[in-house]
């Protein structure tokens, strides 16, 4: 499955769930992740999507402990399976 599938996906499931899932890119700053997902409530998370057997390079992999430690949600989700473990948080 095509990475591009599974953020469409994504994209999605997040517009059902009432939110948006912004597309975000920031060149000055590599690793960051694809998209951000703006939920009700307040609630948003950085969303890093890969193909099955993708890897995180190690910026993002940096990107993911540093923004956790900021206290914010983030996730690497690799499937269609996992958008749909992530919704159910």
């Amino acid at each position: 499955m095509l990475e591009k599938t599974i953020e469409k996906y994504f994209a999605q499931t997040v517009k059902k769930m009432g939110g948006v899932a912004y597309k975000f890119s920031s060149p000055a700053h590599r690793g960051v992740s694809d998209r951000i997902a703006v939920l009700p409530n307040g609630v948003v998370w950085f969303v890093e999507i890969k193909r099955p057997g993708g890897k995180m390079t190690p910026l993002q992999e940096k990107f993911a402990t540093d923004i956790q430690a900021l206290g914010h949600r983030y996730a690497c989700l690799w499937s269609k399976e996992d958008v749909d473990a992530w919704a159910l948080r």
